[in-house]
């Protein structure tokens, strides 16, 4: 009896899982591992911790693109933070990622210090996990050529009040919104869905600028766009309500970071 209803609880499952998202256009999805750290010391136990254990491991098993970011206010904040993002073929591959972990020796090994660390001498205070599903208009990792100190990624993250209007804004995004910043040059990393996270409805994107000052010069172009004006005021896209609350973090990539 326990077997004949393992398919039936699976397929419940999805069901539920995906209530309220729209329906997936592909199977890759992106994970953001966000690590919370309180001191320097903790920094650098995650930072040995990623660029000798993490990952080499998910090298080895054949996932590349994996972008490391450190928020450029980290130094004073009180709350310091690391963000690994983190490409994904399949729902599955990343299902299976943990126990490809447990059995890889080299991994263990390398990560036996913060993986085995002391109760009283944590090497960080929380792991939060975010789990995105691609826009269809852009369903894979853009990354960026060769590597620059100077080159600021910004996180950029939109929560709407319903999932009805979470939908209107990832329309607009896949209809007119990407083409504009694809034209001012933008080139965001990705675009994602939150389908797991402790923010949602919620969609998330990443461009990319040569420096802080080049940022803020970018979006007040943006802002001045006769295609944005447009589109932003168009009362179909209830752009004035579909978002209701934004998040905007400034990063540099760590020099381990594949790119």
């Amino acid at each position: 009896m326990k077997q004949i209803l393992k398919p039936f609880i699976f397929i419940a499952f999805v069901l539920v899982s995906f209530q309220g998202y729209s329906k997936p256009t592909n199977n890759g999805i992106f994970q953001i591992r966000v690590y919370h750290l309180k001191n320097n010391e903790q920094v650098k136990a995650t930072d040995d911790f990623l660029q000798t254990a993490l990952l080499p491991a998910l090298h080895r098993f054949g996932i590349k693109n994996i972008g490391v970011f450190k928020p450029i206010a980290n130094d004073t904040a009180n709350d310091k933070l690391i963000y690994v993002l983190i490409p994904y073929s399949s729902v599955d591959q990343w299902m299976k990622i943990n126990g490809q972990f447990n059995a890889d020796a080299s991994y263990k090994s390398s990560g036996e210090k913060f993986l085995h660390a002391d109760s009283k001498n944590p090497p960080f205070v929380r792991l939060e996990s975010i789990l995105l599903q691609p826009f269809s208009g852009q369903t894979f990792l853009k990354i960026p050529k060769g590597k620059n100190a100077e080159r600021v990624f910004e996180l950029r993250s939109y929560e709407s009040p319903t999932w009805h209007l979470a939908d209107k804004k990832r329309a607009m995004f896949n209809k007119d919104e990407m083409n504009i910043f694809k034209r001012l040059g933008f080139d965001p990393v990705f675009y994602g869905e939150v389908i797991s996270g402790s923010r949602m409805p919620n969609l998330m994107y990443m461009p990319i600028f040569k420096s802080v000052e080049d940022r803020n010069a970018q979006w007040k172009v943006f802002g001045n766009d006769a295609k944005w004006k447009e589109i932003s005021t168009d009362p179909f896209n209830e752009n004035n309500v579909s978002v209701n609350h934004i998040d905007s973090i400034l990063m540099h990539s760590t020099e381990y970071s594949d790119y």
